[in-house]
């Protein structure tokens, strides 16, 4: 390569969410990994308000790639509540769990207790928002009219509302998610309620998208057990028209750092390509950049 059109790298644009949640943290450790391992491209992440403005972003293209959690890419594909979405899967991200974070003097120890309580959903853009809806849904709840909502102007505002009492709890998941991390970490620690098997049963029953996802004991500080909830994983994703070129340098640059990634980011190990395949529904939802390299590494014949 010419030392011209090393310099003339391809950018590429990536939609995370607001400061202080998982999405950032995540984009940051993505784009430095990539960045490191193919000197052609430079991925530029860029704050937006989550998953729910990253589809219409990429549809519009005014982003090249963006983050989505699984339950609003499942909705933009589905065209439920909106027309459907042609998008396509760059790689999976990691599993995107959800459950509540409370004081740990709180009484509330199932999600039963803490019905009518004012409850830190997230960011109103955030995928976690749409995760709740499901999982209470599935519970015969509604997360406006069961209890008292609070929507966040970033992610990163929660953890004070519930260490002050304004909240009852934090919803939000994943493992080394900022927002649990910052209230296991503070004076008089924090507890975590996931939903029950019982619950479990019931969500499911109705919303079989949904998968069992496993939060290792130790994943938080004081978490000393490990913890069942329900999720799906969250992905990268493009509209159809980002060059084939493209999408094969990233599914290469990203399967050549897997190491890297998983040592910047708590749940990096989980985005390879073996997972990226496992989370979406039909091999021809991936990018046929992507599938290119995964037939070229032996992942998809």
């Amino acid at each position: 390569m010419s030392s011209a059109s090393a310099r003339q790298k391809t950018v590429v644009v990536l939609g995370t969410a607001t400061p202080g949640g998982g999405f950032p943290v995540y984009g940051t450790a993505y784009a430095s990994t990539l960045n490191e391992m193919d000197a052609t491209i430079s991925v530029e992440p860029k704050n937006t308000k989550g998953s729910t403005e990253n589809i219409p972003l990429l549809e519009a293209g005014k982003l090249d790639i963006g983050q989505a959690t699984g339950e609003v890419t499942y909705e933009a594909l589905q065209g439920i509540g909106r027309a459907k979405a042609d998008l396509r899967v760059i790689n999976a991200m990691y599993s995107n769990f959800g459950m509540f974070v409370v004081r740990a003097d709180s009484p509330a120890r199932t999600f039963a207790d803490l019905e009518g309580q004012p409850i830190a959903w997230g960011a109103s853009g955030s995928g976690f928002v749409v995760l709740a809806r499901y999982v209470f849904d599935g519970l015969g709840l509604d997360i406006n009219r069961d209890f008292s909502p609070i929507y966040l102007e970033k992610a990163g505002d929660g953890p004070a509302m519930v260490l002050d009492g304004r909240a009852a709890a934090l919803w939000g998941g994943g493992i080394g998610w900022p927002g649990f991390t910052t209230m296991a970490k503070a004076p008089g620690g924090a507890r975590f309620i996931a939903p029950t098997s019982e619950d479990i049963k019931r969500v499911r029953a109705k919303h079989d998208f949904l998968t069992l996802m496993n939060v290792p004991a130790g994943s938080y500080p004081g978490q000393d057990s490990p913890i069942t909830a329900l999720g799906s994983y969250s992905l990268v994703l493009s509209a159809p028209s980002l060059p084939e070129d493209t999408a094969y340098r990233l599914a290469r640059a990203l399967h050549k750092g897997k190491s890297v990634i998983a040592a910047r980011h708590a749940q990096g190990g989980e985005s390879t390509l073996e997972n990226t395949l496992a989370a979406a529904a039909r091999p021809e939802l991936i990018h046929p950049g992507v599938l290119r390299y995964m037939r070229e590494a032996g992942i998809f014949h």
